[in-house]
């Protein structure tokens, strides 16, 4: 390894939490936790040693697949407050030496995402490529991801007339990563971030 490689192994050593925000603190007694909550206790997480908060997916989501199905990756789901306080929760954090490390799910989708939404009405559509689409089942592999409560990885989407692949459930089709702007998507998970509003297709719900 190089010395660059080498050079912060913040990752060796440090004390990693993993947060799911709704249990953690409701600041707002709707009986769900919340980011402005989880901020209120970040100063106990951190007399408790952790110096890498680790936060599980807290986007908009039908919740299928417990926030791992993502349908809008610009925004925080609203039962756990606002990008302000995602924001806010990051300064806290900074201040306090905390890294915060975040769940970006970046091989598939929600199905209730407007890029899915718009890709199976409109073949046409900018968003058609961004996922795996063909006119015929195509083989399954050896084993799915779900035995037991997945059949396929492949499902027939009536709106489309297509088949759609989906390496885990059905509802979460998978991103087609040959796609250039996918592709762009996927370098923020090499933390390329420069900045990240420029480098993600935006959420645009209807073709121009």
């Amino acid at each position: 390894m190089t010395d660059k490689a080498t050079s912060d192994l913040w990752w060796k050593d440090g004390v990693i939490y993993c947060a799911d925000v709704a249990t953690w603190v409701d600041s707002d007694g709707d009986g769900v936790g919340d980011l402005a909550g989880l901020t209120q206790r970040l100063d106990y997480l951190s007399g408790l040693g952790v110096t890498t908060l680790w936060m599980m997916p807290f986007y908009p989501s039908p919740l299928g697949d417990d926030g791992y199905d993502i349908a809008d990756y610009y925004a925080v789901d609203p039962r756990f407050g606002t990008l302000g306080d995602f924001v806010e929760m990051i300064r806290t954090a900074d201040n306090l030496g905390i890294r915060v490390l975040v769940d970006l799910v970046l091989s598939h989708t929600s199905d209730q995402h407007p890029w899915f939404q718009q890709a199976r009405r409109d073949r046409s559509s900018r968003y058609r490529d961004y996922y795996r689409w063909s006119d015929e089942k195509q083989e399954e592999p050896s084993e799915v991801a779900f035995p037991g409560e997945q059949k396929s990885t492949w499902t027939y989407d009536e709106v489309a007339g297509q088949w759609y692949m989906h390496r885990y459930f059905d509802f979460m089709p998978d991103l087609n990563i040959t796609e250039p702007n996918v592709r762009e998507l996927r370098r923020v998970e090499r933390g390329d971030l420069t900045p990240l509003t420029s480098r993600l297709p935006g959420p645009v719900i209807a073709d121009a």
